[in-house]
């Protein structure tokens, strides 16, 4: 508990830098280098469980979705859906190449592909988020990161002490209906503080049910994240941050939020 609190503080300060004041260069090198750690750690998971794929092709298509949704910012024309084709289109090429066994390459590239969807996508959504709009950007990504954290510490403490309920024990034996309500009554409460104090030029109610929408895509982007680690035989999916486990063991619930948020966004045009 005490190397899960400290890793916590010590890690807060910068990554509010990151998130809310530093410039695109340096939140882009950020986002990249999250991809690739977190690729790395979902490979590790593949491995264990005995799933093919091709890690080279995925750290590259990983980046190219944070530099492709990074380029749109600049340009009319949106880049990403024509790299993310064309990732597809060499990945299938190349995973000719691999597997002796043809039987694997289905398998190999299929695993590949989600990863770089998966964890590359998701994640190069924050760069629209936070930089289309700068000023609407930052309160955006601050709320994004507000909401998926106070879900998480609220289910973690609340279902440790009171869960009597578990939430899904074929995938995860610790979450608890306590903690997952905790979880989004948090992320409501930290939410409605957020836009009273710091963004009074917001809708509440827009708000409100903005942060309810990503802390339901939170929590089942940590109920994913256990199944795949369940399924290959593993706790925690990497060892990078003392008392937390891995680093996709932090973002599981990010990369469920994240394109949620951005595509309430994209699909509606929102009073904040």
């Amino acid at each position: 508990m005490k190397s899960r609190i400290l890793t916590a503080l010590v890690l807060f300060p910068p990554v509010i830098y990151l998130i809310g004041w530093s410039p695109i260069w340096l939140f882009l090198a950020a986002v990249v280098a999250t991809v690739e750690l977190s690729l790395y750690e979902y490979f590790l998971i593949c491995r264990n469980g005995g799933v093919k794929s091709s890690p080279v092709m995925g750290y590259i298509g990983g980046a190219a979705m944070c530099l492709a949704q990074t380029a749109a910012l600049y340009q009319p024309a949106n880049p990403t859906l024509a790299v993310l084709g064309l990732i597809v289109l060499i990945t299938l090429s190349l995973g000719l190449r691999g597997p002796a066994d043809l039987k694997e390459y289905l398998q190999s590239v299929s695993s590949t592909i989600f990863g770089i969807l998966y964890v590359g996508f998701t994640l190069s959504c924050l760069m629209p988020l936070r930089f289309t709009d700068p000023g609407k950007g930052q309160k955006l990504i601050i709320l994004l990161f507000l909401v998926i954290w106070a879900g998480d510490i609220c289910a973690y403490f609340v279902g440790r002490s009171l869960g009597r309920h578990l939430l899904s024990p074929r995938v995860s034996p610790k979450k608890t209906v306590e903690g997952a309500v905790a979880g989004l009554a948090g992320s409501l409460l930290i939410a409605g503080a957020f836009a009273h104090w710091f963004w009074q030029t917001a809708d509440l109610k827009t708000v409100l049910l903005l942060a309810g929408l990503i802390a339901l895509a939170g929590q089942i982007g940590d109920l994913a994240e256990s199944a795949m680690k369940r399924g290959a035989g593993m706790k925690d999916s990497g060892s990078i941050l003392p008392g937390h486990g891995g680093l996709l063991d932090r973002i599981d619930a990010l990369l469920f939020g994240a394109p949620t948020l951005w595509l309430l966004l994209m699909l509606k045009s929102w009073p904040v």
